[in-house]
């Protein structure tokens, strides 16, 4: 390192401590790179690799971009995970010895951005960390910097921990350095996570207001870690952190990783934007921290039977006046992100413009607060007291920041006139002393009779008056001092100009430097209100959310559901809320769905694409919007409170973690089958399909068996193994229903009703046509169904029998006795038996039924029929 210039040492010493970011080290009017973050730089961001002499023997690779753009280039950077350290000269370079000095003054990483496209209005950025217990108990807890708003809670096993890191989209997860390397892997295997360390877990005083209210220690330390995680990184003060919200996921309906995906709450599983998610058909907010909250509904449904009904009464009195509410959705509009400006002025990182922002938003609340007290109901008036109008804020905003602030908070410009007396007399002086030099322009061209003279001003020199060489001979010797001789003319100055000149620099520079100190303090006393802002916020944030309830529920005729107390599912013409959206109003097949304790389990057969898998969702669908408090897509509802919701719908891979379609729908089986209670809600859409039709039919049927003797919870199973439906007559609980199609001159037609009891048929081939697949093919596969179905039918006689009532240890004895028919009829002296047939009587005395596959099952079967026909 000796051998490096001072500069090089004084980088590689910063970079030392910032080893896993792109260290910005400020030169001048660039953040320039070194070394290997130049070379990786210059490929991400696409830009020039120079290099430069530093010392060593060879060149230093080295990029570099413009610190008033670099903003640009450090999202770019974030986005794609890296993190990126901001050094910055700490001294003026005028009063320096030797090199300035320099410090990291920021580190930037995915979760901890402030500002910028990356950072969507309507959703929260959330930086999570994670502790590892004994026992597999985790602590987990999640902040968002730019609102302040943490959570926190305790989890137990690595499943739970992951649907929780899920739920929250955090991009960045702090751990300790001792942190299992395997479930590191797991986490990653879950999306792109960028992983830093902090293992300092002591508690410090600004740590008090943060922890008020968490008494255990696994949770303290856990959020201890990441609150030193980000005092240490940013740097600066985080006064608008609020105290920790901790909770415990059984306030809430589970719906685990695979079962949001599958319904498709917030993003399509198709496209993985909001566009066709239910999140995008409900969202009518009209802030950008109403859209976040509504988010938060979505992910965390509620079990509180009386929160439910409280969100119920609001979006009912709401919809009951629609002339207040739309007065509400259009002074909504002018509510800017209160939660993220007050994180700004925190930070310190706000402008004037926010304020200007602010000061509009504030101005709304007073008219805000008289129209949700005009609805009149008591949810209502609770609201309106909630609202705090902050006046004391929006006074001194009124009377301080200029309307069209600049956007730079150090040029000047900002503060009003009348704010500040003594910035008002340096404003006086500055404005004066213009009007004075006008004025001695105007006399110097009269007293000299120089139509062409002018009296300008620059940097170097300060004020002149210039006259061109053509007229020099007009003035009086003595008269000007010279200041600059030009090509073409000549500058001059007087002892008068230079004192107005004194007067007026000497007033713009303190008038700027004071309007800076101005809007730091004005800055500062906004901090003191941050806790009442962020109050105002939720409230504001809760209306908005509650408001766009009752517009959808309105334009989309929904009801109000109520919740029944013996587990009764009753839906009288539901509708799936998103499909109908896409679809024409008009054309949508709307269904019942009626479910007791004798009718836990409904057994859904019928042709593909004739919409069982969009009957099964809209029930599902309509459980959540349900639990979030708002209305549902039926004419009548009465629905449990759910706990739990599992699906298994679609087909997908888990290639990262090499797993195949077959091995997901096993794994979200299981997941059901091991979590569920008989209050939850399955949906089963096509299981076993991904594997031999025997296998796949037990299984089936076998899942189905457990749920029913073992679960208990109401559940959609969707098949089209007919076979199946014959488990309505031995299994009390279940029923089965179809959805309905017609065959109209050779082509299905989907009615897409739902009806009791079991299809008659698949129409496979039917939609293989629909398709337009090759019409010499769908020939063929007529063909081929026709001769099947005419061929003997003991092998798919035997297959029912294998798989429609497994035999159990207990029935063992039973089945030898049933199959000891020959020694039976041996006793009989007209009949004989042959050699060949002993030996089958002997070979399935031998079978141990346990042991076999359902194929082996029918294979042995049929072997056997083959063996007894070919003998006779």
């Amino acid at each position: 390192m000796t051998t490096y210039t001072p500069m090089i040492q004084q980088y590689l010493q910063v970079k030392a401590d910032y080893q896993d970011a792109f260290l910005f080290f400020r030169l001048g009017d660039f953040y320039e790179m070194f070394f290997d973050d130049a070379i990786k730089a210059s490929q991400e961001l696409e830009i020039t690799l120079t290099s430069r002499e530093g010392g060593g023997a060879e060149r230093i690779p080295m990029c570099g971009v413009p610190h008033h753009s670099a903003a640009n280039y450090i999202e770019q950077l974030v986005e794609r995970g890296y993190k990126v350290a901001i050094c910055e000269q700490t001294e003026d370079p005028k009063q320096a010895k030797g090199v300035v000095k320099r410090e990291v003054v920021q580190l930037i990483t995915p979760g901890t951005m402030m500002e910028g496209k990356n950072l969507s209005d309507k959703e929260n950025n959330y930086i999570a960390t994670i502790s590892l217990f004994a026992d597999e108990q985790f602590g987990f807890a999640y902040s968002d910097l730019s609102t302040g708003e943490s959570k926190a809670t305790l989890l137990k096993g690595i499943d739970s921990l992951l649907n929780e890191l899920s739920l929250s989209g955090a991009k960045e997860v702090v751990i300790s350095d001792d942190f299992s390397k395997e479930y590191q892997k797991r986490l990653q295997e879950r999306g792109t996570l960028t992983l830093s360390i902090e293992n300092d877990l002591d508690e410090k005083d600004v740590h008090v207001p943060l922890l008020q209210g968490i008494q255990e220690q696994q949770l303290r330390s856990t959020v201890v870690r990441l609150f030193n995680y980000l005092y240490r990184t940013q740097k600066r003060s985080l006064d608008h952190l609020q105290p920790v919200s901790t909770y415990v996921i059984d306030q809430f309906m589970k719906i685990d990783y695979f079962s949001k995906r599958n319904l498709e709450l917030t993003e399509t599983i198709r496209s993985k934007g909001k566009k066709g998610s239910l999140l995008w058909l409900l969202d009518e907010t009209k802030t950008a921290m109403g859209g976040r909250l509504l988010k938060q509904w979505i992910d965390r449904p509620l079990l509180n039977k009386e929160e439910i009904e409280y969100r119920q009464n609001l979006v009912e009195t709401m919809i009951g006046h629609y002339f207040e509410r739309q007065d509400l959705r259009e002074k909504l509009k002018e509510v800017y992100d209160l939660e993220r400006l007050a994180g700004r002025v925190a930070f310190g990182n706000v402008n004037a413009r926010d304020l200007v922002q602010l000061k509009k938003s504030l101005q709304q609340v007073p008219i805000i607060q008289q129209i949700v007290a005009s609805f009149g109901s008591k949810e209502a008036m609770r609201l309106a007291e909630d609202l705090d109008p902050c006046e004391d804020i929006t006074d001194l905003l009124e009377r301080a920041i200029v309307e069209n602030p600049p956007l730079s908070i150090k040029e000047g410009n900002i503060i009003l006139d009348g704010y500040h007396p003594e910035l008002d007399s340096y404003r006086d002086a500055s404005r004066n002393g213009k009007t004075w030099i006008a004025q001695l322009e105007r006399e110097e061209r009269e007293k000299t009779g120089i139509k062409s003279l002018k009296i300008g001003y620059n940097r170097v020199f300060g004020y002149y008056i210039e006259v061109t060489r053509a007229n020099v001979h007009l003035l009086q010797e003595g008269q000007y001092e010279r200041k600059q001789t030009l090509a073409n003319a000549e500058r001059y100055i007087t002892p008068e100009l230079k004192e107005k000149e004194s007067l007026i620099l000497h007033a713009e520079e303190k008038m700027v430097e004071l309007e800076y100190e101005i809007f730091t303090t004005i800055r500062e006393t906004i901090k003191e209100y941050i806790p009442r802002l962020q109050n105002l916020a939720k409230t504001v944030s809760t209306l908005d959310v509650l408001q766009c309830f009752a517009t959808v529920s309105e334009d989309r005729r929904y009801v109000k559901p109520v919740f029944s107390s013996d587990r009764t599912l009753s839906i009288k013409n539901g509708r799936h809320p998103v499909v109908e959206k896409v679809m024409n109003a008009q054309s949508y097949v709307a269904n019942d769905c009626a479910m007791h304790k004798d009718r836990e389990l409904l057994l859904i057969t019928g042709p593909n694409m004739s919409g069982k898998s969009t009957y099964m969702r809209q029930i599902a669908l309509t459980s959540i919007l349900a639990q979030i408090g708002c209305f549902v897509p039926a004419d009548e509802a009465a629905l449990p409170l759910f706990d739990q919701v599992f699906t298994r719908i679609g087909a997908a891979d888990d290639l990262i973690s090499g797993q195949s379609t077959f091995m997901v729908e096993m794994l979200e089986a299981r997941n059901a089958l091991l979590h569920a209670t008989n209050n939850s809600l399955i949906l089963f859409d096509e299981i076993g399909r991904g594997t031999s039709t025997y296998d796949g039919m037990a299984l089936a049927q076998a899942i189905i068996e457990y749920i029913h003797h073992e679960v208990g919870a109401k559940t959609l199973f969707s098949t089209h193994y007919h076979e199946l439906t014959v488990l309505a007559e031995e299994l009390p609980s279940l029923s089965n229903v179809h959805v309905s199609a017609m065959e109209q001159n050779g082509k299905v037609v989907f009615l897409h009703k739902i009806k009791e009891g079991a299809a008659d048929k698949s129409y496979g081939i039917h939609v293989a046509q629909l398709a337009e697949l090759p019409e010499a093919l769908i020939e063929r596969a007529q063909e081929l169904l026709t001769s099947l179905e005419q061929k003997d039918q003991f092998a798919g006689e035997a297959a029912v029998a294998v798989i429609e009532k497994p035999v159990m240890k207990a029935e063992i004895a039973e089945e030898e006795a049933q199959l000891s028919f020959f020694e039976t009829e041996e006793k009989k002296p007209q009949k004989v038996i042959s050699t060949k047939e002993k030996q089958i009587v002997n070979k399935l005395k031998d079978l141990d039924i346990l042991e076999m596959t359902p194929m082996q099952a029918l294979n042995t079967l049929y072997e056997l029929h083959k063996k007894v026909r070919n003998d006779r």
